[in-house]
């Protein structure tokens, strides 16, 4: 039997998965590392540490599986998007990468707009407007900052295609991860060379764009020796994170639609052709599956704030819990009512995306009194998260999105507590699956249909991805929470000022 490796090239750690030719999960690892923020709200990694906890993840899955290296026909490749990793002639890394989350491009973001004669006609070229986490703005923001560096510029890849690059020895991408560089014609699935003109950058630091399924290379001499396998192993294109989920929940078809909780927050639509929001609220991409686009909603922090708040303000719970922080907070907040007794949270922790687009806002608790507890504020947190994903559910809605089946994913779906959450907030049932390792899974899944096993990916979804359980809405819930989201989206609106004027007092 054939095997498939899937490597999720993450912000917080590398996830890699082998699956046989029936979808079956063989063995999964994980490696982490850090990410440094040598200023506010910047946001960076060494390539380095992805190289090595892939190798390390392949390893051991290999290991664990009990494989021999001709084993693996492909693999598949899955990463955080709009991340810039700078070469130069050599291959060699010119500064450490920038990530997706970093905030430090707003003067890039209005230098880009104005450029192309403002918002609406850059829009209308790449079908999203111009964000701080974007890669286009960090290397305009590189020629402006760093022109040492600049200089040295041969190449931009995105995180995971940077490990392909050191798989294969290819400059390559694919259309997903490629629509999230802002430089991308999502519509026709092709780099936006009249952008590149404009902004008067060089086409050839591009690499070139597959579809997501389609092989790139195989592996080197000396990646195949490092890695326990063999050079006849293929490499295909694989997809951004978000695609890359998309496929290993399953939406692939118009109507469904997945949310997931993880770092960030997203909620990801399947399309059959490109819709683009006129006002930029929401991004739409190009799907994994040929041919089809994805609109999606992205929240900066989601889990990220339940993280931060375990971190931070229960350190001695922490140490205590082995590792199950996670658990032991969620539970102390099933016993506090929906609206936490009128305590809101906005989970702007690192800025916000969708449907803001502020790198300027910044999480804080409203409506507080001393009747609170953590318990409060830990549902408050869980709720002010998926009242952030709802902002984007109400802009699809609006834009006449079908959406008929919702399925949870990311850490965000273990807890029974936030499944319910989101039913309620929603006011649709929401589905969990059997697969829940999200994008390592689905490039997988990508992997096995490059090399034949599958004949499509929506027949490899078919297949392999089923679901197992569904969390009923609660009535009258979902109506507290039709009379609370109003306020909860006023709040940024009264606020958006103060939250300038803070930014700007902190950078004195």
């Amino acid at each position: 039997m054939s095997r498939f490796l899937g490597i999720d090239v993450g912000t917080s750690g590398t996830k890699t998965l082998v699956i046989d030719d029936q979808g079956r999960i063989l063995a999964e690892a994980t490696a982490t590392y850090p990410c440094a923020h040598p200023e506010p709200l910047w946001s960076e990694q060494d390539p380095d540490d992805w190289w090595q906890a892939t190798v390390t993840t392949v390893r051991q899955v290999m290991q664990k599986a009990g494989l021999k290296p001709e084993d693996v026909k492909a693999i598949g490749l899955s990463g955080q998007m709009h991340g810039s990793v700078f070469l130069d002639k050599a291959g060699n890394v010119i500064r450490p990468a920038i990530l997706w989350n970093d905030q430090r491009t707003q003067a890039e973001c209005l230098e880009l707009e104005k450029v192309c004669g403002g918002r609406p006609s850059l829009i209308s070229l790449v079908a999203n407007p111009a964000l701080t986490g974007f890669t286009a703005p960090k290397i305009l923001w590189l020629r402006k900052n760093e022109p040492a560096n600049f200089a040295k510029l041969a190449k931009v890849l995105l995180p995971k295609d940077e490990i392909r690059r050191r798989l294969t020895g290819e400059y390559a991408t694919d259309v997903c991860d490629a629509s999230g560089t802002l430089l991308f014609d999502v519509a026709h699935r092709r780099w936006c060379l009249p952008l590149m003109e404009k902004l008067k950058l060089d086409t050839s630091i591009l690499p070139e764009s597959y579809e997501c399924d389609q092989v790139t290379g195989k592996l080197s001499t000396s990646a195949a020796k490092e890695l326990g396998l063999s050079t006849e192993c293929l490499v295909v294109a694989g997809a951004g994170d978000n695609a890359a989920g998309g496929i290993g929940n399953g939406i692939v078809q118009p109507g469904e639609v997945s949310t997931s909780i993880g770092t960030s927050g997203v909620i990801f639509s399947y399309l059959d052709k490109p819709i683009v929001d006129p006002e930029g609220r929401v991004h739409t991409i190009c799907h994994a599956v040929p041919g089809k686009w994805y609109m999606a909603g992205v929240n900066l922090s989601s889990g990220a704030c339940l993280q931060w708040f375990g971190e931070e303000l229960c350190q001695a719970e922490a140490k205590s819990t082995n590792g199950n922080l996670f658990s032991v907070l969620t539970k102390e907040a099933e016993g506090i009512p929906p609206g936490a007794d009128g305590l809101f949270f906005l989970p702007y922790l690192a800025g916000e995306r969708t449907p803001h687009a502020d790198p300027d806002a910044r999480g804080c608790f409203i409506g507080m009194t001393l009747s609170h507890r953590r318990g409060h504020m830990i549902r408050a947190i869980m709720e002010g998260v998926t009242y952030a994903l709802r902002e984007s559910m109400e802009i699809m809605r609006g834009l006449n999105i079908p959406i008929t089946e919702i399925r949870a994913s990311g850490g965000g779906s273990q807890s029974k507590l936030w499944r319910q959450i989101q039913s309620d907030m929603f006011g649709q049932p929401v589905k969990t699956l059997n697969a829940e390792q999200g994008p390592a899974y689905g490039v997988a899944l990508l992997a096995a249909v490059g090399a034949g096993a599958f004949n499509s990916i929506q027949e490899a979804c078919a297949a392999t991805i089923k679901v197992v359980q569904e969390t009923p809405v609660n009535t009258n819930n979902s109506k507290y929470y039709d009379r609370a989201f109003p306020l909860y989206r006023d709040l940024y609106r009264s606020l958006k000022a103060d939250f300038k004027s803070i930014s700007a007092l902190a950078k004195v």
